[in-house]
Order: C-alpha cells, then structure tokens, then sequence
C-alpha cells in the first residue's frame, strides 16, 4: 500500500505551466482520438452508409444525441461555471497565503453543496424527461425515436450528480498544480462508452440471469460507467494532497460564500452556451432523420482543436495567472496573459486551416466513407475553430480578475444573436443544418472582438503595436499554409471510395505535416518567436543524442 502511494504522489508532482499545458493538450489528444474510436463505432452501427447501402439507425443516434441535452445543460450551469472560473481563484488566495484550513473548508462546502443541488437536478430530469423532449428538446422526434430518448436522458440524469463531486476535485488538483490524474479522467470516461457500445449493446448477463436485452441503450449504460470511472480516477489524485474533507457545509467560510456570490453569474453564462445547442437541437430535429447527429458530430469534430489548444493552455495557465493577481503583479499578469493569446492564436491557425482543406478525411475518421453533410457542416465551423480557441484565454483574463459579470453581459448578446441568426438562416432562408454552423461562426468572431476590445480598455497598452505586427505576419504564414494545403488536396484528394481508415489515413498525414511545415518555415521566415521553442525541441530531439556521443 505504502509502494502505491508513494508512486501516486511521484505522478501526482505539481508542474510547471508548460508541462502542465503540454499534459492536458496530450490527454485531450488521447480523449479526442478515443472519442474518434467511439462515434466510428456508433455510426457503423447505426448510421446508413452514404449511398443508402445500409438501413443504419439513425433515428437511434438522433434520440441518443438529444439525451444529453438536459443533463448537460444542466451539469454546465450548476457544477462547470462555478469551478472553472470562480473556484480555483478564490482557493488559490488562501492557498498562497498557507490558509489550508480555510481551503480545505471551501473545498469541502463545494463538493457537498454541488452534490446536494446535481442530485436535486437528477431526480427532476428523471421525473420531466418525458414532456422536455417532447417540448422543449427535439420536438421533431418520431414516436419511436422519442420514447427511446426519454429512456436514455433517464438513464443519463445521473451524470450532473458525478460530474458534479468529480469536478470539484480536479478543480483542487489544478490549484495547487497537479493535472496528471485529472488529464487521465476524459480519458476514462470514452473508455466507458466504448465499453458500453461494444458489450453492453449485445444485452448483459449476470450469473446467467438477462438483466438487460441490449442495443442502443447499452451505449447510455456506458456512459454512466464511464462517469463512474472518472469519478473514480480523479479521487486517486486527491492522494498526497492532504485534503481534509468533512461532511459539511461551511456556510460561514467567506471564501465559500465568495464562491457563491461569482457563480450566479458565471453559471448564466455557461448556462447560455448550452440554451444555442438546445435550440440547434430542436431545429435540427426538424430536418431530415440524421440531422441531429451529423450536426453534434460536426460541433464534436471542432471542438477538437479547441479543447487541445485553447482549454488545454487556459486551463494550464489560469492558476498562474491568479497567483500573479494575488501577490499584486499586474505587470506579469498582462506580459504573460499577452504571450499566451499569440501562442494560441498562433497554433490555432494552421489547424483551422488544415481542417477546412482536409475535412473530407477527418469526417472519414468517425464515419467510414465520410459523409458530405457532416463535412459541409465542419466546413462552416473552421472560423469558430480559431475564434473560440482565442476565446478561452481571453475570457479567463476576466475570470482570474474575478469579473465574472463583463464576459456574461458580452455573452448575453453574442448568444441571442446566435439564436436569431440560427432561425433566420436555418429556417427563414431554408439553409438547414449548414445556417445553423454559420451562425455559430459569425457570433464566435464577433463575441471574441468586444471581449478583446473591452480588455484593451480596461488595461491598456494590452495589445501594443508588436502584438499587432505578430498577428498580421500570422495572418500572413497561414494564407501560405492554406495555398499549399489546398494543392496537396488536389494532389491527393479523398475520395469515398476510400472505405478504410488505412485507405485515407496516409494522405491525409503526408497533406497535414506538409502544410505544418510550410506554416513553421514561413513563421521563421517572418521572424515570429513562437516558432523558436518548437524548433528548439525539434533539434534536441533529432541532434541532441548525436551530440552527446561526440
């Protein structure tokens, strides 16, 4: 036992904010790729193939998307605003200042209060299932594929209650410094649903007694296995912490009820995000049977790059960025806070352009042959690729500030305007699922410009004339990248006969790595410093081992 712990501790170390960032940007690979695995299983089960070969199912994985809505929605209000953004600073001011008694009270309060009201919710859902999915959440449903998501969301209600005491406690592992454990729990969860959708759908026996028949509900069984799973891997982090945990709410800690008075606003404002999906979802239902799908399917493909660039950095760097606030170092806090934008913006681009050239495969990746609507939809979703990547850190310069009121007031409008244009241009002007993506795109310019504006303001020379000249010579290095990657695609198109993985695979590596490449000479042709560390580490890695034999 004493063997295990000393080895948890060893893993569990706190890092530095590159190592950490380079971690959580692996771990979210991993889950990405994992999740890659998982929807192609689900559409070769249960999606028709592009020429209509197979009946597929996919009223099956329309109800099976719609499930998630309100459990999501939920978990996303109560439990994600509070501790992403209001949490950690407010734990970290005690931290620094060696009040562990108080932090360890304001941890304590979070996890039992986040577990008293997620289960409140639970239990809601559990009951209301039926008349918010017929209502509120894809009215379009077949009978069938109704009664199917109703049975699902029921099953899922569970995971805000998980989630909820999970979350509290990576969130105390990332203020004090230590990702490992919470950069593996993702990973956990997709491992869950691959195990539902590969076991749990072929029925489950217990001692030779059928407790559950199978199909497309096993997947909903797994995903509450893999919340389970997460929850169980992320306490193993707490080991080594010294987290001394109580039963109780400390009402009277000021840090607690500091928490408190910054959640209303950060929840509203998360909660906004998930009111735009739940309208996609419910004007996508009433499109053709598969639009749900092919529609998440498209926001999960772009999530991609902004979970592996800007969460991943943000989250990485945010304790830092509240610690150079706490010891009164404004100066650090906007040098930093400066250098982190050009490096996500930096590392943003070149992705968003790739996938716009090479959405064809990367469609193929999740669904064998690809499919063109997805892929259309991906198409539209690029320039909220790279917007959205940006906006990450800059919403957290508020949130380490402790302003959790300036990024919701700018949300509140960016998001009923999304909503709008999502009516107008999915319905109004019968663009269908592709209205829904532009709207998403043109709010995700226009919400990281005031967001940007306003912190110019409220700190000024933030964005000097260096910055400036940085980006257009980005700007610069990735209109490059894009002419190469777009002959590399005529060079190599895909195509949908390509009905393998293997098939597509190499072409698209050889288009990708080309185009980097190009990206990375014309930064060092521009002079941009980001590009220095990466060819710091190329040479060590190549030459490095060379060097030390002579």
């Amino acid at each position: 036992m004493g063997r295990v712990r000393r080895t948890v501790d060893k893993i569990n170390q706190r890092l530095t904010v590159k190592l950490a960032a380079t971690i959580l940007a692996g771990s979210t690979l991993l889950s990405s790729l994992l999740g890659f695995f998982r929807d192609r299983l689900l559409n070769s089960a249960y999606m028709p193939s592009e020429n209509g070969a197979l009946a597929g199912y996919p009223v099956g994985l329309d109800a099976y998307t719609a499930a998630f809505m309100v459990p999501d929605f939920m978990f996303a209000v109560l439990v994600s605003g509070a501790l992403s953004v209001t949490f950690i600073p407010v734990f970290n001011e005690r931290w620094v200042k060696g009040n562990k008694q108080s932090a360890w009270q304001i941890s304590s309060s979070m996890i039992n209060f986040m577990a008293l009201v997620t289960m409140v919710a639970s239990v809601l859902i559990i009951i209301f299932a039926d008349p918010l999915m017929k209502y509120l959440i894809a009215p379009g449903l077949s009978e069938s594929g109704h009664a199917l998501a109703v049975s699902m969301m029921r099953v899922i209600a569970v995971n805000p209650f998980i989630f909820a005491i999970a979350s509290v406690i990576a969130s105390i592992q990332q203020a004090v410094g230590r990702f490992m454990f919470c950069a593996l729990a993702p990973m956990i969860y997709n491992v869950g649903i691959i195990i539902g959708t590969v076991w749990f759908t072929n029925g489950i026996n217990l001692f030779g007694w059928q407790i559950f028949d199978g199909g497309i509900m096993g997947v909903a069984l797994g995903v509450v296995l893999g919340s389970f799973l997460q929850l169980i891997v992320s306490a193993v982090g707490l080991a080594g912490l010294g987290f001394d945990y109580n039963f109780k709410i400390y009402w009277r800690n000021r840090g607690f009820r500091k928490v408190l008075s910054l959640l209303p606003a950060r929840s509203v404002d998360q909660g906004m995000d998930y009111v735009v999906s739940l309208v996609e979802v419910n004007l996508a239902s009433r499109l053709a049977d598969g639009t749900v799908r092919a529609y998440q399917q498209a926001l999960t493909l772009h999530l991609m790059p902004i979970n592996l660039i800007g969460v991943a950095i943000s989250n990485a760097a945010f304790p830092k960025l509240t610690e150079h606030l706490g010891e009164g170092r404004d100066d650090l806090f906007q040098k930093d806070l400066r250098s982190l934008l050009r490096i996500i913006f930096w590392m943003a681009l070149p992705v968003a352009v790739v996938i716009f050239f090479t959405r064809g495969y990367v469609v193929h990746f999740i669904r064998n042959g690809g499919n063109q609507l997805i892929a259309g939809i991906l198409g539209c979703l690029v320039v909220a690729i790279l917007f959205r990547t940006i906006y990450h850190m800059a919403a957290r310069a508020f949130y380490a500030r402790q302003d959790t009121k300036t990024p919701l007031y700018i949300s509140i409008f960016s998001i009923s305007l999304n909503i709008i244009l999502a009516i107008v241009l999915s319905m109004v002007l019968k663009m269908g699922a592709y209205g829904l993506a532009w709207a998403q795109s043109t709010v995700a310019v226009l919400e990281v410009v005031i967001l940007l504006v306003v912190m110019n303001r409220q700190m000024p020379k933030m964005f000097d004339l260096i910055f400036m000249q940085a980006i257009f010579r980005m700007v610069i290095a990735g209109i490059i990248t894009g002419v190469v990657c777009y002959v590399g695609v005529l060079v190599l198109p895909f195509r949908y006969h390509d009905d393998s993985f293997f098939s597509a695979f190499p072409k698209f590596v050889v288009i990708s790595m080309v185009s980097f490449g190009v990206y990375a000479a014309a930064s060092k042709w521009l002079k941009l410093s980001e590009i220095d560390p990466v060819l710091t580490r190329l040479r060590k890695m190549l030459f490095g081992r060379l060097e030390s034999m002579r």
